[in-house]
């Protein structure tokens, strides 16, 4: 099976599973969307999601948490791992925000990227949930997605990402980038798959008998 041919049976089999890809991550805004995507690193959607409920009715501007300061932001946000590095982020993204950008949430990668705590993942979720944005956000477990299924060699997030973009139509990128997510937690999980069971892994390698071992990003 060559590339393409194993593109068009990814994209067949997630389309038909999920025809539709809710984001995952609540929101209320550009902002707070920003801001849960921050939080999500090293967490699950879901603890994220749990916390923030208790915080966006109340605050969900950039002012609104330059107003807490980061000790109230921190205490908001204490079950979250690395919740100190991250309330410092929320609170200088904040000011930056409204002192650079009137309050808005800039809607290119390169500004994004300026801001305090917001890598290119980050951008790529903002840019595709928050702008409609083709981009292809590429975290540690699509990265572990793409070498099962053989559509990367890649040794880091960056060659994979270059590589489903070659690989995939850009209409696809920003849907693709939630089918792959919600598959691998659903039929594809690291530790219960391994390249072996799965409706995917199956299909592209049937002859397959080796655990697959991926290369941490």
């Amino acid at each position: 099976m060559n590339e393409k041919e194993k593109a068009k049976l990814i994209l067949n089999l997630l389309n038909k599973i999920y025809p539709t890809t809710p984001i995952p991550l609540k929101h209320r805004n550009k902002f707070t969307l920003l801001v849960s995507v921050l939080l999500s690193a090293q967490c699950t959607d879901l603890n994220v999601n749990n916390v923030t409920k208790g915080i966006y009715p109340k605050y969900n501007k950039p002012e609104h948490f330059i107003k807490l300061g980061r000790r109230k932001i921190e205490k908001l946000i204490k079950s979250i791992g690395i919740f100190r590095i991250k309330a410092k982020s929320v609170y200088l993204l904040s000011k930056q925000l409204m002192e650079k950008h009137n309050g808005k949430v800039p809607k290119t990668f390169e500004e994004l990227e300026k801001l305090p705590g917001v890598g290119h993942k980050t951008a790529s979720v903002v840019m595709s949930q928050g702008f409609g944005y083709p981009a292809f956000a590429v975290d540690t477990h699509i990265h572990r997605l793409a070498q099962r299924w053989g559509l990367t060699n890649g040794k880091n997030v960056i060659q994979t990402e270059k590589d489903l973009k070659r690989i995939f139509p850009i209409k696809t990128w920003s849907k693709l980038h939630l089918q792959i997510i919600y598959y691998g937690r659903e039929f594809c999980k690291a530790r219960e798959c391994y390249g072996l069971t799965c409706k995917i892994c199956t299909t592209c390698y049937p002859n397959r008998k080796s655990l697959i071992k991926t290369i941490k990003a």
